[in-house]
């Protein structure tokens, strides 16, 4: 949820960020209207309240019909109070509805445009010649059957179209890329947590997601639950309605979790292997954090993606995605790419959002306010903190590595950082 008061103070900056994301920006001034009618009926609520308390002190202190006469008027103006009252609230109600459509503000630099629109960062490792070395890369589902370790067949079977078996080497490394993560994050810093796939409505919505309209949202009405499509929903409502205190520096988590993703509208489009599916698994790591911290932990964020993928020796590049392809929460958000051979093209593996307060407000997640901070309020004071997220492996992963580093003859040479979690084996030979 966007700073109303910021908003009204720099009308022009969320202005163009809604044009940048290629959204209305009228919104804006919708808002800022709704804020100053919001405004203008708590006034004349208060102001009609005071009038009510100061006639109940004459009626008090009044007798006879001078009484009757007041008790009439405060009958009348008991009406208008009440009235002006729902006034109030109607108006708040408007003005939050306003509010919670509206997408961050982006930060400054976001490249303008939609998805095509991104801007490349930096290419790190070469892709495979496969020409050069003489045969033909398999795909990763042609693969995963030759090593046995997916199958496509018989997730449909049991489940319907986009969900899969991992099995055998295939489940291994799943783990074992998950693992590997865990003990990254781990040794970063990071709090290991297995967190719930289900939350509540409040919680979805607290994280930016539009529960109502979201057709990628699994939803189980009979318990007005919602299946996430990752840890991050639940790690943002993790400190819900709390002051957080950062004296230690910030507060980083490391969920382990099942996601969920309906994949609505991408009929079509990568229906073969597991590239885009109904359930994964996902390594994602959550930060709280100060505002003026936020860029640079963004940053680290980063780094620790680009880490994990040095580890299991994937080329790839890192994209500056563009407004108009952003989440509604994001201020900002970086993808790493890797290279896919038998696509001839970069799929991304890892995200990584700044959503800067525009999560902690909707959860209501605060820090005290201190000297150090700038904030001019009283004592007790508090002011909303920034929370940021990243992936460190998930699913999909397993399809840059199969075809990257395959063999001939379907056989896959094992990355050295995972051979550990996979007792040792070197290479995922042909069944």
């Amino acid at each position: 949820m966007i700073d109303v008061r910021d908003l009204s103070e720099n009308p022009d900056a969320y202005r163009g960020s809604q044009r940048a994301r290629g959204a209305d920006a009228s919104v804006v001034d919708a808002i800022i209207a709704a804020d100053a009618a919001r405004r203008n009926a708590i006034t004349t609520y208060e102001a009609l309240r005071a009038e009510q308390n100061a006639y109940g002190r004459k009626v008090a202190q009044a007798k006879g019909a001078e009484k009757q006469a007041l008790l009439a008027e405060v009958k009348e103006l008991s009406g208008r109070v009440k009235s002006t009252s729902a006034q109030a609230e109607a108006a708040a109600a408007a003005q939050d509805a306003l509010v919670r459509g509206m997408a961050n503000l982006i930060a400054d630099g976001v490249p303008e445009g939609g998805e095509d629109d991104f801007v490349v960062l930096r290419t790190v490792g070469t892709p495979r010649d496969f020409t050069a070395e003489g045969f033909t890369p398999k795909d990763h589902l042609e693969i995963g059957e030759l090593i046995g370790a997916i199958d496509m067949e018989r997730g449909a079977k049991v489940s319907g179209s986009r969900f899969y078996f991992l099995k055998g080497v295939g489940a291994r490394l799943e783990l074992a890329l998950l693992q590997l993560a865990m003990d990254q994050a781990i040794d970063a810093g990071f709090v290991p947590m297995i967190t719930p796939t289900l939350v509540r409505p409040e919680t979805m919505a607290g994280t930016g997601f539009d529960v109502k309209h979201d057709a990628e949202i699994y939803r189980l009405a009979e318990d007005d639950l919602y299946l996430v499509g990752t840890s991050e929903v639940a790690l943002a409502g993790y400190h819900g309605d709390e002051i957080l205190d950062f004296s230690n520096g910030p507060l980083r988590y490391a969920g382990w979790s099942s996601c969920y993703r309906r994949e609505a509208g991408s009929h079509g489009k990568d229906t073969r292997g597991i590239i885009r599916v109904h359930q994964f698994n996902k390594v994602e790591m959550f930060t709280y954090t100060t505002v003026e911290e936020a860029a640079a932990e963004h940053q680290r964020l980063l780094a620790w993606e680009e880490e994990m993928l040095a580890k299991v020796e994937l080329p790839y590049r890192v994209i500056d995605t563009a407004a108009g392809d952003l989440g509604q929460s994001a201020s900002r958000k970086f993808d790493c790419e890797a290279w896919v051979p038998t696509q001839d093209a970069y799929r991304e593996l890892t995200s990584t959002s700044n959503c800067t307060t525009y999560q902690a407000r909707r959860l209501n997640i605060r820090e005290r306010a201190t000297a150090e901070t700038g904030v001019k309020e009283g004592k007790g004071a508090t002011r909303a903190v920034a929370t940021l997220n990243g992936t460190l492996a998930t699913t999909r992963w397993i399809v840059a590595i199969l075809e990257h580093h395959q063999n001939p003859d379907g056989s896959v040479n094992v990355p050295a950082a995972l051979r550990k979690y996979v007792g040792g084996l070197e290479v995922f030979p042909v069944l």
